[in-house]
């Protein structure tokens, strides 16, 4: 039972990886666990966002991933 962790943009490069597994069911504190620290810090960020099961989370501390479930991490974008 797991959930699947996909990091993206400089968050990926933060990370050193593409993608994780953790444990199911994960909220907002298991997930900063999972990612470590310097992960952890630029998701407390207010202008990084989380999605959910393909749906982006108005409130990011509200996650509830359950099994089979992927959560993505979403930078902030930038663009003109």
């Amino acid at each position: 039972m797991a959930v699947r962790i996909v990091f993206l943009g400089p968050l990926r490069d933060l990370a050193g990886m593409a993608e994780r597994e953790a444990p199911a069911p994960l909220d907002w504190d298991g997930l900063l666990a999972a990612v470590g620290p310097q992960v952890a810090a630029k998701l407390r960020e207010e202008r990084v966002n989380l999605a959910c099961a393909g749906r982006v989370l108005a409130d990011k501390t509200a996650l509830l991933a359950e099994d089979g479930e992927e959560v993505a991490l979403l930078p902030p974008v930038s663009g003109g």
